[in-house]
């Protein structure tokens, strides 16, 4: 096997411009569907709720953004590692990248999510978040921190998969993670059937629900299909963040995070202003940031997928 393990794909090989598009259209549709999925959720909260839960949703996504901007960086130096070591025809050093990320950012999102939910009034409040938004909003991010771990976690997975070259399986349970969250959302928003009505705290249910879920699914499926990340025996020793590649990871990551951390600063001290205008107002802006993010698509997903390619011919010293 060109990459040396079932799954991975080399990206060193080829007419650069087919492979690079090959590559990057299913990481496309990944991010289209994750965008389509708040874009719905923002709907059914819009319709069923009214602009008060919009405009509390707006305010609970700023925040998240911040958070997975914390852990981006260091998924995209991650991604890094591994795909040079793929290139290079070292599938060890690639576990050894992908345990360590892995393992570290467990431990960040363990941390993530108790210090948003001890410290989620205190950010609302900080944000200026209208009255009538407030209640709404806390309940929304709370459930949303409790689910925090899992989603960065599939993330992490996701980015160094793509790492390998192959970026079907993310595509995969992307969609999976997407049509659980969308067939949840009404029926714990309105309580149809046996389930009582969840209101706001519904929708974050179901997001919950669909990223633990998809988390679990995911970890079987890279078992059982012995995808080259898969650790086992010894190698489940990885998981513990070793230090050499926490240096390289911190390295490259900080960088990029901070980047990502930036962008979602300016977009807090926005949300912050908006909601200085009122619920409608920031409702409305909720609803145009949904638009903003398939905008910024077809340039991230491009991006990722030539991270991935430059890399792997880095390892492969095929510069």
């Amino acid at each position: 096997m060109a990459a040396g393990a079932q799954g991975a794909r080399d990206l060193t090989q080829g007419p650069i411009a087919s492979t690079l598009l090959t590559f990057a259209i299913p990481t496309l549709a990944s991010n289209i569907l994750q965008s389509l999925n708040g874009s719905i959720n923002a709907i059914w909260v819009g319709r069923f709720l009214g602009p008060q839960a919009l405009a509390a949703t707006a305010n609970a996504n700023i925040i998240m953004f911040l958070m997975f901007s914390v852990v981006f960086g260091f998924g995209m130096a991650s991604t890094v590692m591994i795909a040079q070591a793929v290139g290079a025809r070292d599938m060890d050093a690639a576990r050894r990248a992908f345990g360590s990320a892995v393992g570290f950012c467990f431990l960040l999102a363990m941390g993530v999510a108790v210090a948003g939910w001890f410290g989620g009034p205190a950010l609302l409040h900080l944000l200026a978040t209208p009255p009538e938004a407030f209640d709404m909003a806390l309940t929304y991010l709370r459930v949303i921190f409790v689910a925090m771990p899992a989603s960065l976690l599939s993330v992490m997975m996701m980015m160094g998969l793509r790492g390998t070259g192959d970026a079907r399986t993310p595509l995969i349970f992307m969609i999976l993670s997407v049509a659980i969250d969308l067939v949840l959302n009404p029926v714990l928003i309105l309580g149809l059937g046996p389930i009582p009505a969840m209101g706001i705290g519904g929708s974050a249910a179901a997001t919950a629900a669909a990223g633990f879920i998809s988390l679990i699914a995911l970890v079987i499926y890279t078992y059982a299909k012995d995808l080259p990340l898969r650790l086992r025996g010894a190698e489940l020793g990885y998981l513990k963040p070793a230090m050499d590649e926490m240096r390289v990871l911190s390295t490259k990551g900080l960088p990029m995070g901070l980047q990502m951390i930036v962008m979602s600063t300016s977009g807090l001290v926005m949300i912050g202003l908006v909601n200085r205008e009122g619920f409608l107002v920031t409702a409305a802006y909720g609803a145009a940031q949904q638009i903003w993010t398939y905008l910024q698509m077809p340039a991230m997903a491009m991006g990722a997928a030539v991270s991935a390619m430059a890399a792997q011919n880095i390892g492969a010293g095929r510069w």
